[in-house]
């Protein structure tokens, strides 16, 4: 689906939308969203997965650890490769924390743009973009 969310296919045939915990990847119009979302693909596709459901988030999709390969924990793999961000508001974890420093001083990936913005900031300054041209238009016909 995206860098940080993606339908997993169990072996009973059941789908469920799976949402990688404490990162974030850029979102679809933000620079890196593709290579992340090709990164997840070239990981999991077509290949057995362990998932550590941490919890359900309020759109029902299961927030994971989740790991491939030979125990490879994606969520790592996408900070460390440059093609996510440490979610801190909703984690804790010093192993993400220390792949994200690593990968910002290295340039990796996203870290190569010195100004590269986080998804929630810029999920956030689309929403008070739309709620100001909203406010506008409403202002016109009054």
């Amino acid at each position: 689906m995206d860098g940080d969310t993606f339908k997993l296919l169990t072996k009973d045939s059941t789908t469920l939308k799976v949402r990688l915990a404490n990162i974030d990847c850029p979102e679809k119009k933000q620079a890196f969203s593709a290579k992340a979302k090709q990164f997840v693909s070239d990981a999991v596709f077509s290949k057995q997965v362990t998932v550590q459901v941490l919890k359900k988030d309020r759109y029902r999709r299961l927030i994971a650890n989740v790991f491939y390969g030979d125990s490879i924990h994606l969520n790592h793999q996408l900070v460390q490769n440059g093609l996510a961000w440490h979610y801190v508001k909703y984690s804790k974890d010093t192993i993400l924390q220390s792949l994200e420093d690593q990968a910002r001083g290295d340039k990796i990936g996203l870290w190569q743009d010195p100004n590269a913005i986080a998804p929630w900031e810029w999920r956030d300054n689309k929403k008070k973009a739309y709620q100001l041209k909203k406010q506008k238009k409403e202002e016109k016909t009054n």
